[in-house]
């Protein structure tokens, strides 16, 4: 690591390398060079004079990039497109006439942002998967484990821990739905020239519609792509970019949702993410355990959810055919947005492999709340007893108070099963009422719900991805 100079957090901390060479120089340019390859071969098989040897000399150097050439060039001429053609022609001697022919500097430049996107979003989609799997092993593990439930992080009607994580699941599954969507529906520029017309490619082929119409679907097969936008200005619309930023920011968002539940979570210690061994919480206090990888994640999720607004309000402030105050903001927003994503992911997947759960704490929070849960399971009971349900209602809100107010005001135990107990109107003894207090009573359908999320929801989706399953994440620091 430089230490003179700014290092981007995202590389030197957070991101995969797999991700950041999809958006590395090298990677970039590699694909430049694909792309003139896709449409040399293309002019000549729709009739340009173009030979074989022209076509193999450029394959021969499509990998072995003069940097050093193309860097002094572009000093000179400041173009950073002509310089690597002027780069590749000093390779290809033979080729380098037809280099780049009929085309503008965004045949090369979009669509290699969308070839570099698409495969981003295969990598985001891969590990999206894997934190369903990591979750859906953990949801199983602990379908049935009666635990406190919350509303506005106050004591409601219990659940299940594995219940709670299907509902971090299913936000992430809706993410999943709206990345197949847009990844499915990625298209290339193709080659259409200046302001999008092909009138270049009118000149080349003397004004052959039916020829120029085959150049599109022709790249596209060669690039790996079904098809291309049908209409464009200079450029591909950048509302695609606000698409996929967007597609980003839901899964930054689901990651922070769930991120917050396990902080609160590790402050009730019921469920903390993984804590090494060697671990310092806290470089004042040396007992703390810090949720630092929780908060990591949701730190990173703030970015990228702002970061979305990048390209929206890029996609809204082009004029016309093109303008070019798009291209600086892109080159920060849209691989920043992936390299953050995929830090979050990863950070996602160490979290889910390692959650420790304290079965007993979670009992004993329970428990001490489970009475007031209870309540109108006593008051049936105490109606079948013979007890009247109006009197009982207004008699448990009353007792209910004062063991609230024993709970809150006096900080002693909650005794409100001894305050019923000793109410002859409800007829019942401690013993009885000890006897209701058993948690898988009042979870509901959480076990039920579980199975039938994983079977009909997660599984399927497991299933069809297994090729994608088992990577494990790495995390520097």
């Amino acid at each position: 690591m430089r230490t003179d100079r700014y290092n981007s957090p995202l590389s030197e901390r957070y991101a995969s390398r797999e991700m950041q060479y999809i958006f590395s120089p090298d990677k970039k340019f590699r694909t430049w060079r694909k792309l003139w390859i896709a449409l040399a071969e293309t002019e000549k098989e729709l009739g340009l004079p173009i030979t074989d040897e022209q076509i193999e000399e450029l394959k021969a150097h499509a990998d072995d990039i003069n940097y050093d050439v193309a860097q002094a060039r572009e000093k000179e001429v400041r173009h950073d497109v002509m310089s690597h053609v002027y780069a590749y022609g000093v390779q290809c001697p033979k080729a380098k006439g037809i280099i780049h022919l009929g085309a503008t500097s965004c045949y090369v430049g979009d669509n290699t942002d969308i070839i570099l996107m698409t495969e981003a979003l295969g990598l985001i989609r891969k590990k999206l998967v894997n934190v369903l799997d990591r979750l859906a092993g953990f949801a199983e593990k602990y379908k049935d484990l009666p635990t406190l439930a919350f509303t506005h992080f106050q004591p409601a009607q219990p659940a299940t821990v594995g219940k709670r994580a299907t509902l971090w699941m299913q936000e992430f599954c809706l993410d999943l739905e709206d990345l197949d969507h847009v990844l499915n529906g990625m298209k290339l520029l193709g080659s259409k020239g200046t302001t999008g017309t092909q009138a270049s490619f009118l000149e080349l082929f003397n004004g052959d519609q039916e020829t120029i119409d085959r150049i599109d679907p022709m790249i596209a097969e060669k690039m790996g792509f079904s098809e291309c936008y049908p209409v464009s200005g200079q450029t591909y619309s950048r509302k695609v970019d606000t698409r996929v930023a967007n597609v980003l920011a839901g899964i930054a968002a689901s990651a922070h949702k769930m991120s917050n539940d396990i902080r609160l979570l590790q402050h009730l210690k019921e469920v903390e993410e993984p804590f090494e061994k060697s671990q310092i919480g806290s470089s004042a206090m040396a007992y703390k355990r810090n949720p630092m990888r929780s908060e990591r994640i949701a730190s990173l999720s703030r970015y990228v959810m702002i970061d979305a607004l990048n390209p929206a309000i890029t996609s809204a402030t082009q004029w016309f055919e093109r303008t070019l105050d798009d291209s600086a903001n892109k080159r920060l927003s849209i691989p920043e947005g992936f390299l953050a994503t995929d830090g979050i992911l990863d950070l996602c997947l160490n979290v889910a492999d390692g959650l420790v759960v304290y079965p007993k704490v979670i009992e004993k929070r329970l428990r001490s709340e489970l009475p007031f849960m209870a309540t109108e399971n006593i008051m049936m009971d105490a109606v079948k007893a013979g007890g009247d349900r109006q009197e009982l209602h207004e008699k448990i809100r009353t007792l209910s108070m004062e063991a609230g107010r024993n709970v809150k005001v006096e900080g002693r135990e909650n005794n409100l099963l001894e305050l019923i107990a000793a109410d002859p109107a409800f007829n019942l003894s401690l013993e009885e009422l000890q006897a209701l207090m058993e948690p898988s009573r009042y979870v509901g359908r959480s076990v039920e719900q579980v199975d039938a999320f994983l079977t009909q929801v997660i599984r399927p989706i497991l299933e069809a991805n297994k090729d994608l399953l088992g990577i494990k994440a790495e995390i520097s620091v």
